[in-house]
């Protein structure tokens, strides 16, 4: 197999896109390319499954019926039987691979909601796909796509949603040199180690700006797209969190933050991060006296929610020991903005160990929260 460098197949796209995109199928986030037809997208995918030496699927939603991927009714005995099509079996043999779902947008709402469990869940009729799929689809704008219906909201919130953009000079190059292939990082085992910090960022965010924790589009032509809910923030995390693994880009972690929750809530995440200047955790737990805190409350929030993430992530008796440490100093004299930490931590306790004296000022939250008689 050549190197992906090597491959010739199209892509047209800036390196961040590439990039973002490349970030999605390797944390096996779905993700959903948005642009005109034959701007290659499909090409892209083809040629990242072929570079990768995975299956690759592609199935086309616009012509599609609920049963194929709902699965066909099947009667065995006193019992109904959903059986999944020749494509699912192929992807569950193969235990890996590419589901490419084509012309998403265009599909009818039956196929739409037929779709939901198997973006979600990866579950077509009766088969569970394997988590190592990658699910990938693509649309066409409403203006640029065949007649045919605008993606429902449930189904947009399941993807990232990436805007795959023509640059003329990219395509002219490409035509005499060859295109890039979307180069995918093999994460390491331990990339979702950094999962704790990235949810404590969310967390710490949202703790301020509460109302964008779901915020479903008022305008139906903005419904079909990224917006912010539960699940797309936890999206955000992982994806931040794969994007910190291989030091990815800022374009890059951009790019799938507004894909994740929309321009609005992303832009205002983005903006938030770039203003803080938080301790390293692991700092934190070695030497609390040694760290200076925020004094902030939001931002206090998100450095001791990271604390107490970086300890849920390995919480031997030291560590547990040292995060009670730092809430107390840092959040003692305002216990309520370390009252998530407190719970996480509380929750994670170490057999055998008991309540430490610095946990004392949090006794009350924990109470309130059931984690205390």
């Amino acid at each position: 197999m050549a190197p992906l460098e090597e491959a010739v197949h199209m892509s047209n796209q800036d390196d961040s896109i590439l990039e973002a995109l490349s970030l999605a199928v390797a944390a096996r986030i779905p993700v959903l390319l948005w642009g005109p037809p034959g701007t290659g997208k499909s090409s892209a995918v083809a040629a990242m499954s072929e570079a990768l030496d995975i299956p690759h699927e592609v199935v086309i939603a616009s012509i599609r019926e609920p049963s194929d991927f709902g699965g066909l009714p099947v009667v065995d005995g006193d019992d109904v039987k959903f059986a999944p099509p020749r494509w699912a079996r192929r992807l569950a043999e193969a235990g890996t691979g590419v589901l490419f779902l084509d012309e998403i947008s265009t599909a009818p709402p039956a196929v739409q909601a037929a779709l939901l469990r198997v973006v979600l869940e990866r579950v077509v009729g009766d088969l569970v796909l394997p988590q190592d799929i990658a699910i990938v689809a693509a649309a066409n704008p409403p203006d640029q796509a065949a007649d045919g219906w605008d993606l429902s909201a449930p189904l947009a919130n399941r993807f990232c949603h990436l805007d795959w953009q023509v640059d003329p000079t990219v395509v002219a190059t490409g035509l005499v040199a060859g295109f890039k292939t979307p180069d995918v990082p093999r994460l390491s085992k331990g990339w979702q180690d950094q999962l704790p910090v990235t949810a404590a960022l969310v967390g710490g965010f949202l703790a301020v700006r509460r109302s964008l924790v779901i915020a479903p589009p008022d305008e139906r032509a903005l419904a079909g797209r990224a917006w912010p809910s539960p699940r797309t923030w936890e999206m955000v995390a992982r994806l931040l969190a794969a994007a910190r693994a291989v030091d990815a880009s800022m374009e890059a972690r951009r790019n799938l933050v507004i894909g994740s929750v929309g321009d609005g809530a992303g832009l205002e995440f983005l903006t938030w991060l770039e203003e803080l200047d938080l301790p390293d955790p692991e700092s934190a737990l070695k030497d609390p006296e040694s760290v200076d805190f925020p004094d902030r409350g939001d931002r206090l929030y998100a450095a001791l929610s990271a604390v107490a993430g970086a300890v849920a992530a390995n919480p031997t008796p030291e560590r547990w020991l040292a995060g009670w440490r730092v809430l107390e100093r840092a959040a003692g004299h305002a216990p309520d903005v370390g009252a998530m930490a407190a719970r996480v931590l509380a929750q994670v306790r170490p057999s055998g160990m008991s309540a430490p004296r610095e946990a004392a000022i949090f006794v009350p939250v924990l109470k309130a929260a059931g984690l205390l008689e």
